[in-house]
């Protein structure tokens, strides 16, 4: 076994156990936060795939005149496409009057002869027409179609939904660069600590012969393994804990992207990798750049 004052006498060499500790921390904790990102993305794509347009038909429209309506609006570029098929489903007037009779408790065709109730189309909306303005051209276009006889769909709703996402993408966003600059000074710092025992031994190096790039070698490669380490080792507990709160916690999966979890699993290990070469590099050429006075 190797003991500590040969180990620290191996150019390249800083303590293993501190700076991969530090280094899957500061990575965990960005990870988690990109979690939290992926699943109110997912939770936003899911909110706005409620955002409906009720398209109310004439009275005693034939099949054929249904049938004609369902093409026309089937191939405008707004209709929600939702698991390769379009968002787009016909509610009879006998079906509008059970949906309504359920939801009220009040059962209208006892005192009406006829049902009141229209027809209608109910349309999700693709989320690049999801503003008040194209939502107003789209219910014009709409009204225009032969057959149609009223367009409706809830302005304050899309209103409220569109201010609060921004509200809280420009928050995250803040979040996210604070997040980032204090992790990039935390494992800098822990590896410019773990390479304080190496600075007599660089400057050993300088003073019989060895270039900058033959000194930075070792201890950028080991920094690259350490890093990419780390981002494996904080990926692999971020998987679990996700694995166990799907299995645990009712209706968590439906906010997860296995794509996008990957990727971040992937970000992660590349980006511990980054942030522990640029901060030994950094760390390095302090050491590299010193006087004898000022390693003491």
């Amino acid at each position: 076994m190797t003991s500590p004052s040969k180990q620290k006498k191996t150019l390249g060499y800083f303590k293993f156990g501190s700076v991969l500790f530090s280094t899957t921390l500061s990575l965990f904790i960005v990870g988690l936060f990109g979690v939290i990102l992926i699943q109110a993305r997912t939770l936003s794509r899911l909110i706005r795939e409620n955002i409906e347009v009720q398209v109310f038909l004439d009275k005693n429209l034939s099949s054929e005149e249904l049938g004609q309506i369902r093409s026309d609006i089937s191939g405008r570029p707004f209709v929600l496409m939702k698991e390769d098929s379009l968002s787009m489903k016909f509610i009879s007037d006998e079906e509008a009057a059970e949906i309504f009779i359920e939801s009220t408790g009040e059962d209208f065709t006892k005192f009406l002869e006829d049902n009141p109730l229209r027809d209608s189309y109910v349309i999700g909306i693709a989320e690049e027409f999801q503003t008040s303005e194209q939502l107003e051209v789209i219910a014009k276009e709409l009204e225009s179609i032969p057959g149609v006889f009223e367009v409706s769909y809830m302005t304050d709703l899309v209103d409220y939904i569109n201010k609060n996402l921004i509200k809280v993408s420009i928050v995250m966003s803040a979040f996210i660069a604070i997040l980032i600059i204090t992790v990039a000074m935390l494992i800098n710092n822990t590896i410019r600590l773990a390479l304080f025992s190496q600075r007599f031994l660089i400057r050993s190096m300088q003073l019989v012969g060895a270039t900058r790039a033959f000194i930075r070698k070792p201890f950028l490669v080991r920094a690259w393994i350490f890093g990419m380490l780390a981002g494996a080792v904080s990926s692999g507990i971020l998987f679990g804990l996700i694995s166990y709160a799907k299995s645990n916690i009712e209706g968590f999966a439906l906010l997860q992207n296995e794509y996008l979890l990957f990727l971040l699993f992937g970000a992660l290990i590349v980006i511990g990798g980054i942030l522990s070469l640029l901060s030994t590099l950094r760390a390095v050429n302090k050491y590299l750049n010193m006087s004898l006075d000022e390693l003491y």
